[in-house]
């Protein structure tokens, strides 16, 4: 009997950054106990693409750049269609998910701004909020804040999946993070490394592509740096894992694994002292008593 395998959901997930203090910083959320996916998990903002987010004709002339400009900042391998949805997306999961707007005002837009600041936590957006602020409140989203980073695709045997763009998304001045309160309990700011060290801890649990993008983050050592990259990454080869069961949790195997392509079975012994620390290249994720560690092949 063939097994069956679920379809996967296009998302978009957002990569907030800032520099403080000298150091490059990203903000992650801690997902509600209650959460169907990676509970009680620290994650990047993000969420599904809605079916309004693919309107081009309704989105594009209020975005903060050209119809060309936005296919060559975010675009490659998909449809027009499909690359502002992601974007429209990233815009309105940043801000329902962490509180953060990426959006240009209008004339009034502080006191618009404070006003739905204050409904996201008080009582809820209403379905459409974001189309009623550009359309008819006359904001425009700020792609240019965004830039291409991964393409992730949720493993197999995953009882849910995405089909994620990881979008490196620009902290703007004068605004702040906050949770929803609701699917997500808790959000900190951590550089790349302190989030990966105190993930071994417990301190902070990292879902497994959060873990794979923080490590590749520590290859920056400023926001200078950072931009330069995104402004010239392509989105790359679409990255699916494979995961394992094993007789103590499970194993992901990242598609640049020695066995990825072989199926053939992994050594369980010893994984306790396989364990790597943050900076060292691995392929493998262990899942063990709640946390994802990165573990030598």
């Amino acid at each position: 009997m063939s097994k069956t395998v679920i379809k996967s959901r296009p998302a978009s997930t957002v990569i907030l950054v800032r520099q403080k203090g000298g150091e490059l910083q990203v903000y992650l959320l801690k997902r509600s106990q209650e959460s169907r996916f990676f509970p009680a998990t620290y994650v990047f903002p993000g969420g599904g693409v809605e079916p309004e987010d693919r309107d081009m004709s309704r989105w594009i002339p209020h975005v903060d750049m050209d119809k060309e400009e936005i296919f060559r900042r975010l675009g490659g391998a998909m449809s027009g269609q499909d690359t502002v949805a992601y974007g429209v997306s990233a815009v309105r999961e940043t801000f329902e998910e962490a509180g953060v707007l990426l959006c240009r005002p209008s004339d009034h837009g502080g006191e618009v701004f404070e006003e739905i600041r204050t409904r996201r936590i008080e009582q809820g957006l209403p379905k459409g909020w974001l189309a009623d602020l550009v359309v008819s409140g006359g904001w425009q989203l700020e792609f240019s804040r965004l830039g291409r980073w991964a393409h992730w695709i949720t493993p197999e045997a995953m009882p849910r999946r995405y089909e994620a763009r990881f979008l490196v998304a620009f902290m703007p001045q004068g605004q702040e993070c906050l949770p929803d309160f609701t699917e997500t309990t808790d959000g900190i700011w951590a550089t790349p490394e302190k989030a990966l060290s105190e993930n071994l801890k417990g301190e902070i649990p990292l879902s497994p592509p959060t873990l794979v993008t923080l490590h590749q983050l520590m290859g920056y050592e400023d926001l200078d740096s950072l931009r330069r990259e995104v402004e010239t990454r392509s989105w790359g080869d679409a990255l699916l894992p494979r995961m394992i069961k094993l007789s103590r949790g499970a194993m992901i195997l990242e598609p640049w694994d020695p066995l990825y392509m072989e199926h053939g079975e992994v050594n369980e012994g010893n994984l306790e002292e396989a364990v790597l620390p943050p900076g060292e290249p691995f392929s493998r994720i262990w899942y063990y008593e709640g946390l994802w560690r990165p573990v030598r092949s």
